[in-house]
């Protein structure tokens, strides 16, 4: 299928936040990452979410160029041929973007959208994220405004964060404290400044503990109950015909326990984002291969190698089914397993 229109992506999430499942939000780096997470999506019977970073679509543009427009509409452009050949839909999505990237990463992207838009065609990216977890509340929502209204010229859905997440990504280091937990009262302002819906489509990102990275269990301490309570406070503030009014994205999903991500499902999550575990299941069949066929990989004591060993093909089609089969689970985990329609 074609990458999801505007109407289609807004479908996927309404169809997850009534049906109480949500979509992998897998994080991508090269066309192989991107290959590896539509088959996933595509054998686990689920539409899906395909996501670059700000270090993501510099590696992409080519590690001496370091342009992130350049490398984001690369991806865009490969992912939109490819995925005509699968039979899932696949929204397009930026992962964080911290206040000092926005010149260079999302602003340009919405331009370059806006103009596709106006030509008669679809956005390059269905959904952009604002990452003001590092600036007051008051600062985030006015640029989230900004943003929202921008998004919506552009028939593309803004996410914000709203909270902290803690652990590392990209850079850029949250501490673990308890800054990690969002307010009912953050919640309401969030909805005060954006609306419940009548200002544009967006996505929230509160955090209820969530941590980048990797971690062992028990060390992160999740209350899913968080969301719960700040869904119920914006329905009864601002009387929403939807007892969750926000459509929520769950951070640092990484180690989760299946509770906690069943529980945060049910409270309105319709996203999670998925990174350090499919990075590990990428590298991990490669590392294998490569110590399995050292002698054919490598030019052992003045031998040629194996040249079939040494093709990267060989171990690159070895990474990608460990990496799609980690988007399979990740599926299953949130109940978009068998979904599509």
């Amino acid at each position: 299928m074609p990458i999801a229109t505007p109407e289609v992506y807004a479908d996927m999430l309404d169809r997850a936040k009534a049906g109480s499942f949500a979509y992998p939000a897998i994080n991508v780096s090269s066309s192989q990452t991107l290959n590896a997470a539509i088959r996933g999506f595509a054998e686990a019977g689920s539409d899906g979410i395909v996501q670059v970073s700000t270090g993501g679509a510099e590696y992409l543009s080519g590690p001496t160029v370091k342009d992130m427009v350049s490398g984001s509409l690369a991806l865009a452009a490969y992912a939109h041929e490819v995925a005509k050949k699968y039979d899932v839909n696949i929204a397009l999505h930026t992962d964080h973007c911290p206040k000092d990237k926005l010149d260079g990463f999302v602003r340009p992207l919405l331009a370059a959208s806006t103009e596709r838009v106006k030509a008669g065609g679809t956005p390059w990216f269905q959904s952009h994220m604002w990452d003001g977890s590092a600036v007051p509340l008051e600062e985030n929502l006015v640029i989230a405004r900004e943003l929202l209204e921008a998004c919506q010229a552009a028939r593309v859905v803004l996410e914000i964060e709203v909270g902290v997440v803690g652990g590392e990504e990209d850079g850029v280091e949250g501490k673990i404290d308890e800054k990690l937990y969002s307010t009912p009262q953050d919640a309401i302002a969030t909805a005060r400044a954006l609306g419940t819906g009548e200002h544009g489509y967006y996505l929230t990102a509160l955090t209820f503990g969530n941590v980048h990275g990797v971690y062992k269990p028990g060390n992160v301490k999740l209350r899913p109950e968080i969301l719960k309570a700040a869904q119920d406070a914006v329905h009864q503030e601002f009387a929403t015909p939807d007892d969750k009014p926000f459509h929520l994205v769950f951070h640092g999903g990484s180690g989760s326990a299946p509770e906690e991500i069943a529980a945060a499902v049910d409270y309105g999550v319709v996203k999670m984002n998925v990174d350090t575990d499919t990075q590990y299941a990428f590298t991990r069949p490669v590392a294998g291969f490569m110590l399995t066929n050292y002698d054919g990989v490598l030019k052992v004591d003045g031998e040629v190698g194996n040249k079939k060993a040494y093709d990267p093909r060989a171990w690159g089609k070895e990474a990608e089914a460990g990496m799609a089969a980690r988007v399979v689970e990740a599926c299953q985990n949130l109940r978009s397993a068998g979904t599509h329609s």
